[in-house]
């Protein structure tokens, strides 16, 4: 098996990080790209995206498999079935400290080349991610940081940008 044959790390990373919420007490959430092969109460969904609490106590059935994350879960006191491809989780991160991991688009979710040279002034500010190691000696190789350096070494933290 080559490179080009190997299978996604996608659903072990989110395994392995559901598992570390659950270890460490606290909820797992995932936030999911919807569109059509997304089985998720539409309702639900703001920019064609959900966030969904995949803990034990907020779901049941729950198979974190290697081609789907389903589960059973209710909605407004409704119970739904709920069908997510592993390669539509965009991050997967612990709600109480937003810990955790986003994943780059697949490519099916990539924008169009055109849409690269839209101005940066066009995105939504609110709905970027950055992650932010503050660990001594994970600097980039990137010239431009984004950000001063942390106060203190502290473990690395999933950081909303505004």
């Amino acid at each position: 098996m080559n490179a080009l044959e190997t299978t996604s790390t996608r659903p072990y990373l989110i395994r392995a990080l559901h598992e570390w919420c659950t270890d460490n007490g606290f909820t797992p959430y995932i936030a999911v790209r919807v569109d059509e092969t997304v089985q998720v109460p539409m309702e639900y969904v703001n920019n064609g995206e959900i966030v969904l609490n995949v803990g034990f106590d907020a779901t049941g059935s729950l198979q974190l498999g290697n081609d789907y994350i389903s589960f059973k879960a209710r909605f407004g006191g409704v119970a739904r079935d709920i069908m997510v491809p592993v390669g539509r989780v965009i991050a997967i991160y612990a709600r109480e400290n937003g810990q955790g991991m986003a994943f780059p688009p697949a490519e099916d979710m990539a924008p169009p080349p055109a849409t690269f040279a839209a101005p940066v002034s066009s995105a939504d500010p609110s709905r970027l991610v950055q992650l932010v190691s503050s660990e001594p000696g994970d600097e980039d190789s990137d010239p431009h940081p984004p950000g001063p350096p942390p106060a203190s070494p502290t473990r690395p933290a999933l950081k909303r940008v505004k």
